[in-house]
């Protein structure tokens, strides 16, 4: 048991507790395709935060499910639908996005016409 003056180590729990077979989703979405041939910049960028992110947490078995060039305000989109039939399955534990607008589909303009930024 932890004395009340001593901390966990940072690769103890929770990320000690951690099955190898868990898979981390990280999801990338961008609405609109650059051009660039492959992976458009803004998809490069979310992939390197993203997995610094699951990383830094001790999430090792990562998966990326991305959707580039799509717009989020509809699910059908093919990275989120395989994303979600793999948490469906149990396959994925957890998701990690760089913000929620990569799900949700909002935009700062969407935000700022709903009030919620200024």
């Amino acid at each position: 048991m932890l004395q009340s003056n001593t901390r966990p180590a940072a690769n103890s729990f929770p990320f000690a507790v951690l099955n190898q077979e868990e898979i981390t989703a990280l999801y990338c979405r961008l609405s609109q395709d650059d051009k660039q041939e492959g992976d458009s910049n803004s998809i490069i960028n979310q992939k390197k935060i993203l997995k610094k992110y699951a990383l830094d947490r001790g999430y090792t078995n990562i998966q990326f499910y991305i959707d580039d060039g799509v717009s989020g305000t509809t699910f059908n989109r093919a990275g989120f639908q395989s994303m979600i039939a793999d948490v469906e399955t149990g396959k994925v534990k957890r998701v990690i996005v760089k913000d929620c607008c990569a799900i949700m589909g909002l935009n700062q303009k969407d935000l700022e016409n709903q009030g919620i930024l200024a």
